[in-house]
C-alpha cells in the first residue's frame, strides 16, 4: 500500500475557517509561504499604490501577522531592554494597542577585543538581528508574542490584556533569537536553539504552563556554541495520518510528535545559523543545513530513527540554496532567492537546477518571498521589491522601489488584495487603488 501523505496547517481547531483574510503566523496561513490573496498589486513606489504607512517605533525584523482588522507586529528597543507588542486597524494603519511587555536589566558590554565568534553580545545583534525577530502567532481573540529567553506573552486582540507571561525559559541566544512560535491544538511550541542550551517546549495556550519540553542533543558538549545555534521555525505535517512537528536546527532536522515531544526522526545534513522554514508537498520534506553542510535536502517523512541514509532522497551540497531566507514549493519547482540577489527555480523532484536569473539589486535578501496567483514577490533590504513568474522562466514581471532608507528584513504578507510590507522603519499597506 503506498504511503499516504497530506499537508497540515499548522492550526487547527480554531483556524478551521481560515481564508484569504487571515494570516495567523509566519509563512502565512499553510505555514509554506503561499497566500490565498488575489489582485495584489504589480507595481508599487512611495507614491503608487500606498494604502496607509505607519512609523513602527524601535526596532524588529519580526513580520506582520493579521487576524480580522488587526495588524499585529512585535519590536524592541536598540539595546534590547525594552520590548512592545504593537497592534494597527487594518483598514487605516492607525495604532490601536502600543504595549510594553518586558523590561530587563541589560549586563554592561565589556570594552575589549574578542574573536568574532565571541563578540560580544549587543554587537553582533545590533548589526545582524534585533531584539524582536520571531513573528507572533495569532488566533481569534489571541495573540501570542514571543522574544526568545527574554519572555512570551498570550494578549487579550481587543483589550491587549495580559492573560499570561513567561519569563523563565532560559537560553543563550548570542547573536538573537528568531525562531517564531507555532501553534497545535491547545499548545503553544517554542524552540530555543541557542549557544548554550538546544530545546523545544510545549506550552498550554490557555495558561502558558508547560506541558512539555525536550533537549535537542544534536551536538557534542565541546562544540563551540557558534556551531549549534539555530533560527528555524517548525512545521507540522501529517504522515499516514501522524502528525509530525517537522524541527530543523544546527546539525540536523528532527521530526517529533507534536502532542508529546518524543523524536521519531533525524536527518543530519551538519551546517549552523538555520533558518528556513521547512516545505512539505510532493511527499517530501525540504530542509537546510544553511551555513555548511548540505544547503539544500529533500527527505521522505515516513521514517523512524535516523534517516539520514534510507530516506534522503537528494541532497545538494553547495549552489543556489539560500542560507537565509525560506523557499517556495511551487507544484513540482522549488523557487528561491539567495543573499546575492540570484532568484532560482529547482526541479522537487531531483534537486537539479532548471534556470537562474540575477536580480537588479545590489543589496541582501533576508526576507522570505511569498507566492500567490502564479507569482512570487521577493523583497531587499535597501526596498527594492521584485515580481516574478512562478515558473521555470523566472520572467522578472515588475522591479519596485520604497524608501531605499529602510529596506525589508521582515518577510511580507498577503492578505485579500493588499500586500503588507514591514520595512526597518514602516509598514506598509500596499494595494491596487481604485
Amino acid at each position: 500500500m503506498p504511503t499516504r501523505l497530506s499537508a497540515f496547517s499548522l492550526l487547527t481547531a480554531s483556524l478551521v475557517a481560515l481564508s484569504a483574510d487571515n494570516w495567523p503566523e509566519f509563512r502565512g496561513p499553510h505555514g509554506n509561504g503561499h497566500a490565498d490573496a488575489t489582485n495584489l498589486p504589480l507595481t508599487w513606489s512611495e507614491d503608487q499604490n500606498v494604502r496607509w504607512k505607519t512609523a513602527i517605533h524601535d526596532k524588529g525584523w519580526s513580520s506582520p501577522v493579521v487576524w480580522g482588522n488587526q495588524v499585529w507586529v512585535t519590536t524592541a528597543s536598540e539595546a534590547g531592554d525594552k520590548c512592545y507588542a504593537v497592534a494597527l486597524d487594518r483598514e487605516t494603519g492607525k495604532v490601536i494597542h502600543d504595549l510594553q511587555l518586558f523590561e530587563v536589566r541589560l549586563k554592561p558590554v565589556k570594552a575589549k577585543k574578542k574573536p568574532p565568534s565571541e563578540m560580544a553580545e549587543y554587537e553582533l545583534w545590533a548589526q545582524y538581528n534585533s531584539y524582536a525577530s520571531p513573528t507572533p502567532a495569532i488566533e481569534e481573540g489571541r495573540v501570542y508574542v514571543h522574544f526568545g529567553a527574554t519572555g512570551t506573552a498570550c494578549l487579550d486582540t481587543a483589550t491587549g490584556k495580559e492573560l499570561w507571561k513567561r519569563t523563565d525559559l532560559e537560553c543563550g541566544h548570542h547573536r538573537g533569537a528568531g525562531s517564531s512560535p507555532v501553534l497545535y491544538g491547545d499548545l503553544v511550541i517554542l524552540t530555543f536553539d541557542g549557544f548554550d542550551v538546544q530545546y523545544l517546549v510545549a506550552l498550554n495556550k490557555q495558561t502558558g504552563e508547560t506541558v512539555w519540553k525536550r533537549d535537542r542533543n544534536f551536538h557534542p558538549a565541546e562544540r563551540n556554541g557558534d556551531l549549534r545555534k539555530a533560527y528555524a521555525t517548525p512545521l507540522v505535517i501529517t504522515v499516514n495520518d501522524r502528525p509530525l512537528l517537522v524541527s530543523p536546527s544546527a546539525d540536523a532536522t528532527a521530526a517529533y510528535d507534536p502532542k508529546t515531544g518524543e523524536e521519531v526522526w533525524r536527518v543530519v545534513h551538519g551546517g549552523m545559523n538555520v533558518g528556513q522554514r521547512p516545505v512539505f508537498g510532493n511527499g517530501l520534506v525540504f530542509t537546510s543545513g544553511s551555513d555548511g553542510g548540505k544547503s539544500l535536502l529533500a527527505v521522505r517523512p515516513d521514517g523512524k530513527g535516523n534517516v539520514t541514509s534510507s530516506h534522503t532522497e537528494w541532497a545538494v551540497a553547495k549552489g543556489l540554496a539560500p542560507n537565509r531566507t525560506s523557499i517556495l514549493l511551487v507544484g513540482d519547482k522549488l523557487l528561491m532567492v539567495n543573499s546575492g540577489g540570484i532568484a532560482s527555480c529547482l526541479s522537487a523532484k531531483d534537486g537539479k537546477e532548471l534556470n537562474r536569473v540575477r536580480l537588479e539589486s545590489r543589496a541582501a535578501f533576508w526576507a522570505s518571498p511569498i507566492y500567490a496567483e502564479g507569482k512570487w514577490y521577493l523583497f531587499d533590504e535597501t526596498g527594492g521589491g521584485f515580481v516574478l513568474s512562478a515558473d521555470e522562466k523566472l520572467t522578472v514581471l515588475a522591479t519596485n522601489k520604497l524608501d531605499a532608507g529602510s529596506g525589508c528584513r521582515a518577510s511580507p504578507v498577503a492578505v485579500g488584495s493588499a500586500l503588507y510590507v514591514r520595512t526597518t522603519t514602516h509598514l506598509y499597506r500596499l494595494e491596487e487603488k481604485k
